[in-house]
């Protein structure tokens, strides 16, 4: 019989920690959400350029004791002019505020009087540095804004109905109990 050499047992522990992890991403909660470290946490701050004659909003805005949604998105994005109806549906509940990602300012303001505005304030995240400190992982999205500004919720893709009810909602009313 030889000698065990160390190295020889290094295959099958990765392959044990490989599997765990595998088996760890399936066993959460919700394993098609991804998670975000911005959740119970203050927003980051506010950096938005005007766009054309629309309110903008600041950082203020965000902590002025209101419930409030945070949508990303741009007039390229088609997912976001398949969410637009839920977010005016919503907007007629809690103050919608938009940052537009990277987008043209005209292609903007066409998909806004092509669809409807249902923000209460929006400004233009030209350079996506807002995005990344929101840890933006890509368009649409939509964070839930306690009044005291921590977020409660942030939610990657578009919103459907069911997840109005199921995820939104549900972070909206825990918001407001905070």
């Amino acid at each position: 019989m030889g000698k065990f050499k160390p190295l020889m047992f290094l295959p099958p522990i990765l392959f044990v920690a490989l599997a765990a992890l595998f088996w760890y991403g399936n066993i959460r909660e919700d394993r098609d959400s991804l998670p975000s470290a911005r959740e119970g946490q203050p927003a980051p701050e506010v950096m938005l350029t005007q766009l054309a004659d629309k309110q903008l909003f600041d950082n203020d805005t965000l902590r002025d004791g209101e419930v409030k949604l945070v949508n990303y998105w741009a007039s390229w994005c088609a997912p976001c002019r398949a969410e637009h109806p839920l977010l005016e549906e919503l907007a007629e509940e809690v103050p919608v505020y938009g940052v537009n990602y990277r987008d043209q300012p005209d292609r903007a303001l066409d998909f806004l009087d092509e669809l409807g505005d249902p923000f209460a304030g929006i400004g233009a995240d030209a350079t996506g540095r807002m995005g990344l400190d929101w840890g933006l992982y890509g368009v649409p999205e939509t964070y839930v804004v306690a009044g005291d500004g921590t977020i409660i919720l942030r939610f990657a893709g578009p919103i459907t109905r069911d997840i109005v009810e199921s995820r939104i909602r549900p972070a909206m009313e825990r918001a407001a109990a905070q």
